[in-house]
C-alpha cells in the first residue's frame, strides 16, 4: 500500500471544489469512467517509499527514477521539488508493440569468434524470440483517462513559470491537446510545432506520406523563452516587419519614402516547423532504443525554454536523450520510466558523459520483471493453473482456472501496464459484479481477483456482501505474493585472484535459463522454417561457458550490502570492444576485470539486460 497520498493541486479547505475545471473536457470527449478517474484525482497521487539503488559519480541533485510517472511526481512532490522544463514522449496508442534488439558479445575465450563478424538476433523480426519493451496498444477511452492523470501529476510538480513540451503523433495529437487546454490553461498554449523528420519516397499508397509528429509547447506567465536561429548556407534578402501600433498588426516596415525595406540576412529565427532528421543508422548517439529522438531535437527545446542550471525533467524518459542534452547542456535533470532496459540505457549513456546523478527505484509493491509488459507476460505462467483463451468469458479477464467440480473460475489480474488498475477499490468491483458477471455466457460458480493495493479492504467486502445480487463467490488475492517470483536470476561462477597490485575477477561460466529458452524456440521455429521453404537454416549455438550472453560486469569494493557503488566496471559493446568505466576502448574482453581492492559483490547484466548481483564472500 501508499504511505499516503499526495493532493494533486494544493490542498483544499473543506467544501471547495477542486475538480470543476474539468467539465468541459468532460462534455468535449464524452469519454467513459470520467468518474473513476475524478475518484483518483480526489484520492490523491499514491506516495510510496523510494529506494536509494546507486550514486554515479559525485552526489548530486540529478535523478533517475525507477517507477511510473504519477508515483514519481508524488516523491517530487513531497520532496518539494519544483520542474522548469518538461519534455514527455509518451505512448502514442498506436496498437504496436516496441521490442528490443539483442546482440550476441563475442566470447573472449574462443579466438574465432572474435574474428568473426558480429553475430545479430533481430527480435523485430522474429516473433518468437521477441523481447517486448513496452506494449502500445490502448483503447482511446484508457488512453486518454491515463493521461488526464499524468498531465495533472507533472502540473503539480512545475514551477510557477515552468514549460512543458509535449510530443505525439497526428493519430492522438489532436484528442490530447483538449487535455492540455484543460490541465495547462488554453491561455498558455504557445505552439503547435511540426517535427519534419525524414523524407519518405512513398508510391502506390493512396495517401500522402507521414513525415511529422506534433509536439504542443505550453507555458505559465514569466517563462523562459530564447529565440533559436539557424545558420543559412548563403545570406539571403528578407522582408521587414514589425508591429503597426495604428493598424494592431503586423506589417511590412517602410522608409520615408513608403519604400518596402529589406534586409540581408546570414541566419534566420526558427519557426514553428522543425526539419530535423532521425537518427542515422552509424550514428554514435544511437542507442539501439524503440523510439529513440535525435538529440538536435532536445538541443533546440533547452536551449529554447531554460538557463543553466534550471531543473529538466523527462517521465517517460525511455532512451535517456532529454537527461543526456540537459546534462550537456549544464542543465539538472530528472530522468523516468518504468521499464529496466530504460533505466540501464539511460544510466550507461550518462556515465559515459561523466554526468553525476543517483539512481532511485519507487518501492510500489510491485518487483517488475523488466517492464510491465513482460511481467504480464511472465504471470501467465506464475498462476497455476490458469489457462488463456478460454471460451465464454471476455477480454476483461486474464484468463480461467477449472475447479476439483469442473467448474471454469474466471481470474481478475490487473494490467501493470495500466497504472490505473492498480488499486482495487469500491468502483471497480462494482464494474466486476454489475457489468463484468453478465456478460458471461457460461454459469459460474466463483471468481478470483487479483490486486494489489486495496483502497479500503473492510469497506470492499462490505460492498461485495450487499451488492453481489448472484450467488457467484468472490476470492481476494495479493498479486504482490506472485509478484517477487517474476525475476529470475541467472548463474554466474566465477573465480578471484589476488595479483601482485590488483584483485582479478574471471566470470568462468555464465548460464540464463530465459535466455536459453528463448534460443531454444529460436532454432526450433527456424529450423521448422527452412523445411517447409526449403532453406539452409543456421542454429544459434551457445559455447559451454555462455560469455556471449553477458553485456556488463562491475564490481562493489566498498559495499556487501545496500546502495551499489561501482567501484570499476567493463560494458562489452555489439561488436565486442571494452568500455571501461565509461572509457570506449578498442580492446576486446577477456573475460575478466581488474580491481586495486578486494570486491565484495559482482553485478552482471546479460544481453536482455537482466542483472544479478553476487555476493563474493
Amino acid at each position: 500500500m501508499p504511505v499516503k497520498y499526495i493532493p494533486y493541486v494544493p490542498n483544499t479547505i473543506e467544501g471547495q471544489a477542486i475538480l470543476d475545471n474539468i467539465t468541459r473536457t468532460q462534455r468535449v470527449l464524452r469519454y467513459r469512467e470520467n468518474d473513476k478517474v475524478y475518484d483518483r484525482i480526489k484520492r490523491g497521487m499514491p506516495y510510496y517509499e523510494v529506494e536509494p539503488i546507486e550514486t554515479v559519480g559525485q552526489p548530486s541533485e540529478n535523478m533517475v527514477i525507477r517507477g511510473e510517472c504519477i508515483s514519481a511526481c508524488a516523491y517530487l512532490k513531497e520532496q518539494g521539488i519544483k520542474i522548469d522544463l518538461v519534455y514527455i514522449d509518451p505512448p502514442f496508442a498506436s496498437g504496436a508493440d516496441y521490442a528490443k534488439k539483442v546482440y550476441f558479445r563475442k566470447n573472449p575465450k574462443l579466438a574465432e569468434k572474435i574474428a568473426a563478424a558480429e553475430e545479430e538476433m533481430e527480435l523485430e523480426d522474429i516473433q518468437a524470440f521477441e523481447d517486448k519493451m513496452y506494449g502500445d496498444i490502448w483503447k482511446k477511452e484508457d488512453y486518454l483517462n491515463w493521461m488526464y492523470e499524468n498531465l495533472m501529476a507533472i502540473k503539480s510538480v512545475m514551477s510557477d513559470s515552468g514549460s512543458i513540451y509535449v510530443h505525439l503523433d497526428v493519430n492522438i495529437g489532436h484528442y490530447v491537446k483538449i487535455l492540455l487546454d484543460e490541465v495547462f490553461g488554453e491561455e498558455n498554449f504557445r505552439n503547435e510545432i511540426l517535427w519534419k523528420y525524414v523524407k519518405f519516397q512513398m508510391r502506390n499508397m493512396g495517401r500522402y506520406a507521414k513525415n511529422t509528429d506534433r509536439i504542443y509547447w505550453y507555458a505559465f506567465e514569466g517563462y523562459v523563452f530564447i529565440p533559436q536561429v539557424i545558420k543559412l548556407d548563403e545570406p539571403k534578402k528578407l522582408l521587414m516587419k514589425g508591429w503597426d501600433k495604428e493598424k494592431g498588426v503586423i506589417a511590412n516596415i517602410k522608409d520615408e519614402n513608403g519604400k518596402t525595406q529589406k534586409i540581408e540576412v546570414d541566419d534566420e529565427t526558427v519557426d514553428d516547423l522543425w526539419n530535423i532528421p532521425f537518427i542515422g543508422a552509424t550514428s554514435g548517439e544511437r542507442a539501439d532504443y524503440a523510439t529513440q529522438k535525435p538529440e538536435a531535437l532536445l538541443q533546440r527545446i533547452i536551449n529554447a525554454s531554460s538557463n543553466r542550471d534550471m531543473l529538466v525533467a523527462d517521465f517517460f524518459g525511455g532512451s535517456g536523450v532529454t537527461a543526456k542534452v540537459a546534462n550537456d547542456l549544464g542543465r539538472r535533470f530528472i530522468h523516468c520510466d518504468v521499464g529496466i532496459n530504460s533505466i540501464q540505457t539511460v544510466r550507461d549513456r550518462l556515465k559515459e558523459a561523466k554526468a553525476d546523478f543517483n539512481i532511485l527505484e519507487i518501492k510500489d509493491g510491485v518487483s517488475l520483471f523488466r517492464n510491465p509488459q513482460q511481467t504480464m507476460d511472465k504471470l501467465a505462467t506464475l498462476i497455476t493453473g490458469l489457462q488463456k483463451g478460454v471460451a465464454g468469458i471476455g477480454k476483461f479477464w486474464f484468463g480461467a482456472m477449472q475447479d476439483s467440480k469442473k467448474h471454469t473460475v474466471p481470474v481478475y489480474v490487473p494490467d501493470l501496464i495500466n497504472s490505473q488498475q492498480k488499486v482495487l477499490d469500491i468502483p471497480l468491483m462494482n464494474q466486476i459484479l454489475n457489468q463484468e458477471l453478465d456478460t458471461l455466457d457460461i454459469n459460474i460458480k466463483k471468481i478470483i481477483v487479483y490486486y494489489i493495493d486495496i483502497d479500503d479492504r473492510p469497506e470492499l467486502d462490505k460492498f461485495i456482501k450487499e451488492n453481489n445480487a448472484t450467488e457467484t463467490e468472490v476470492e481476494l488475492r495479493d498479486l504482490k505474493n506472485l509478484l517477487h517470483d517474476v525475476v529470475v536470476e541467472d548463474d554466474i561462477e566465477f573465480k578471484i585472484i589476488k595479483m601482485k597490485a590488483d584483485y582479478e575477477t574471471e566470470i568462468t561460466k555464465f548460464t540464463s535459463d530465459r535466455l536459453t529458452q528463448k534460443i531454444n524456440a529460436f532454432n526450433e521455429k527456424g529450423n521448422l522454417q527452412s523445411i517447409a521453404k526449403g532453406k539452409a537454416f543456421t542454429p544459434i549455438n551457445l559455447s559451454e561457458d555462455g560469455l556471449e550472453l553477458i553485456e556488463l560486469i562491475a564490481l562493489d569494493c566498498d559495499n556487501d550490502i545496500g546502495e551499489w557503488h561501482s567501484s570499476t566496471e567493463i560494458k562489452i559493446d555489439k561488436l565486442g570492444y571494452v568500455i571501461k568505466d565509461g572509457v570506449k576502448t578498442k580492446t576486446f574482453w577477456d573475460g575478466k576485470i581488474l580491481s586495486t581492492k578486494k570486491p565484495l559483490r559482482l553485478k552482471v547484466r546479460n544481453i536482455s539486460g537482466d542483472e544479478t548481483i553476487c555476493s563474493v564472500s
